[in-house]
Parts: structure tokens; sequence; C-alpha cells
């Protein structure tokens, strides 16, 4: 099979998507041959506010069903991917929308909400994210950990301080994941996880999806395609073929406000980092150029079934997990 049948004929999921959401992107998902991704609906924003973004993106699905299907479950993916449509999976980057209240786990995840990131670079109720001192799992956390365990929704570290992640990995049932990160081994970044890390969560059962958020990627900027595949490979050699998928971190559409918001703790605090130019690699600057991935995993050597796994059913499997269906 050639790399476009093979693309065409993958389940393709994309574990982390917070681009501008907007018709102009729906039809780029399409282009791309996206089955599924993980949209991120709440970052800084309290329960009320994230309420109102979901309204608002079940508006815009409703608006654009001809491309979009809503994904409750793993058999909405496996839908989507038969009516050539992409699956919308809403998540939170931080599970700051709960509140102090527990009940709101079920309700989000009635709602939608199937991956909820633990913490956003910072202190939140449940725990740490990466950029300040780690004190760990809260003990309302490991009762949150648990709710989500219940309810069936993933708990994401991709954000969250090393000392927090491990206790969430030792805490949680089911499995859970870095649903958007790259190997310290190939740049050393606040954001970015060691080998130690890696094989942690993978010896656990957890997931890494990999990113290609070109400010955490060996050549900056200036990384390619090749850079990006070549982080994929990184992990897999640590974690193994079957532990590991994609998560984009797609941010397209943005503007520097944006990244302004996102950098600055709550969206307006003090500031946490700072990026540059964004530039997604040569050769997948856009969601429609996904099925370049695709040729550049078999061109890397990867075998068909490995990219199967990695582009798609890899997060079918461990989604069908933590979901239950």
């Amino acid at each position: 099979m050639n790399p476009k049948e093979l693309h065409q004929d993958a389940v393709v999921i994309d574990g982390l998507v917070i681009a501008k959401w907007n018709r102009e992107l729906f039809e780029d998902m399409q282009k791309g041959g996206l089955t599924a991704a993980n949209c991120t609906v709440s970052v800084w924003e309290g329960f009320q506010n994230t309420v109102n973004n979901i309204v608002e993106m079940n508006n815009l699905i409703e608006q654009n069903s001809d491309l979009l299907l809503k994904v409750h479950s793993t058999r909405d993916i496996r839908r989507a991917k038969e009516l050539g449509k992409t699956g919308i999976i809403m998540g939170f980057q931080n599970a700051h929308a709960y509140e102090d209240q527990l009940g709101y786990v079920q309700v989000f995840k009635d709602l939608g909400v199937g991956i909820v990131q633990m913490c956003y670079n910072t202190q939140n109720l449940v725990g740490t994210g990466c950029y300040e001192r780690d004190g760990g799992l809260s003990d309302f956390g490991r009762e949150i950990v648990a709710e989500m365990n219940r309810v069936g929704v993933m708990c994401d570290l991709s954000h969250v301080g090393s000392k927090t992640s491990e206790e969430v990995i030792l805490e949680s049932k089911k499995p859970v994941c870095y649903s958007h990160c790259l190997p310290a081994g190939l740049k050393e970044h606040p954001r970015n996880k060691s080998d130690e890390e890696l094989k942690f969560i993978a010896d656990r059962g957890g997931f890494i999806g990999v990113t290609m958020f070109a400010p955490f990627l060996k050549n900056g900027i200036d990384s390619t395609i090749e850079d990006y595949v070549e982080a994929i490979e990184y992990v897999v050699n640590i974690a193994g073929e079957d532990q590991v998928g994609i998560g984009t971190d797609f941010t397209q559409g943005h503007d520097q406000q944006f990244f302004e918001w996102l950098t600055h703790d709550k969206g307006y605090a003090r500031r946490l980092t700072r990026f540059g130019k964004i530039v997604n690699p040569e050769g997948i600057r856009t969601i429609g150029e996904f099925p370049n991935l695709t040729e550049a995993l078999l061109k890397r050597g990867f075998s068909e079934q490995a990219v199967r796994k990695i582009m798609g059913e890899n997060w079918m499997r461990v989604l069908a997990d933590v979901w239950g269906e």
C-alpha cells in the first residue's frame, strides 16, 4: 500500500489540537484525513466559562455537521471514519474547570469531555504544573483521579510537574497519558519529559502522544517533519510502538495575543514562559499536511503496522480502555 492509500485507510487521531475553531480549520482537518482530534475547550476558564466554550463548540459541530461528529466513545470515532468526517473529542488542558466540585467530573463527561489535563503549567487544587515547585498530587487530586477513572475521563499529564505526574500514574487505576510532549533527551526544556519519565508512564500502561511544537524540538523553528519523526522514533525506542501516538499541539489560526494568554499564569498573571515566532515543522505546517507524516514515518523505516498504530490505533485502544467503550 502506498503512503497516500495507507493514510486514507488508517484511523488518524491527533491527541491535542488547540487551534482557532472555524470552518476553514475543519476543512483542513478533512483535507488532512483526520479521523478524530482531542480539541481543547478549557485552559484557564472556570466552570461557567468552560460550559460557555462547550456551548460554542456544540454550535460549531452542528453548523459544520457535514465535516464533524461529536465523540463520546470510540464507536463514534469509528463512525466518523466510516462517514469521512472528523470526530471532535472535547478536552481540557487544566482541571481548573472542576473547581472544588467532584460532581463536575460527571457533569462534563456527560457533555462530551473525555480527556482532562490535571494542571496547566502552575498550581491548582489537584496538583502542580511543570513551571513551578512541585508539591505533588493533593488529597483532593486523588479524589479527582478516582472520579475520572470511575466516569471514564483520561488523565493527561503533558503540562504537569514531574512529582505530580508520577503520583497520578501510580494513583490511577486506568491508563493515563502525556497527550502532547517531547523527549528531554533531544532537547532540555521544562515541558519535555526525561527518558525515565517516558519509561515510567509506559511501563505502567500509560500513553505518550508526541508533539511537534517547534520551541520544544531540537532545531526549534528551523525544524522539519524529519525532526518530528526523529522525536517519535526516540520515544518509540523507549516506550515501545504500542504506547506511542500523535499529539501535535496544532495552534493553527491563532495570533500573538493568544500565546500571551497561554504563557501567563491564569492567562493574565505572571509570565511563565516566552515563545518567539511559532512555526510548525516544515512539511507539516498545517493540519491539511497530515498525510506527509504517514509518508515520513514509512520513509524512516517504520512498518505499515507500526505506522497504523502510531497514527491512531494506539489512541483507539487506550481510549477504549479508559472510556469503557
